[in-house]
Formats: structure tokens, C-alpha cells, sequence
């Protein structure tokens, strides 16, 4: 497609809304999960550090 200006390439032809929409609940959710799985590898880090020092203790 060739549009004549920004301004119509960001409409999209009227679905600008919904194209832009879908991307950026995307991007929401790729950034949420690799949120989360940084916070799981950090909790697992420090699980697995008690479980050395326990296991040293005894």
C-alpha cells in the first residue's frame, strides 16, 4: 500500500485503532513475560543459595 502522509499510514485506512491496538497489547505482554521470568529466575537463584547453605550446614 502506498499512503500519501504519516498521518494515513497511522490509520491505517480506518483500522489504524485496531492494527495499533494489536501491537501494542503485544508489546504489553511480551514486556509482562519477560518481567515475570526475570523475577522467576531471581527467585529460583535465591531458593537454590538456601538450599547450598543448608546443605553445607549439615
Amino acid at each position: 500500500m502506498n499512503w500519501g502522509s504519516w498521518s494515513n499510514f497511522f490509520a491505517m485506512g480506518g483500522r489504524g485503532f485496531y492494527v495499533w491496538g494489536a501491537y501494542l497489547i503485544t508489546l504489553i505482554c511480551i514486556v509482562a513475560e519477560l518481567g515475570l521470568l526475570a523475577r522467576h529466575k531471581r527467585t529460583l537463584r535465591q531458593r537454590l543459595t538456601q538450599m547450598l547453605r543448608l546443605n553445607k550446614q549439615s
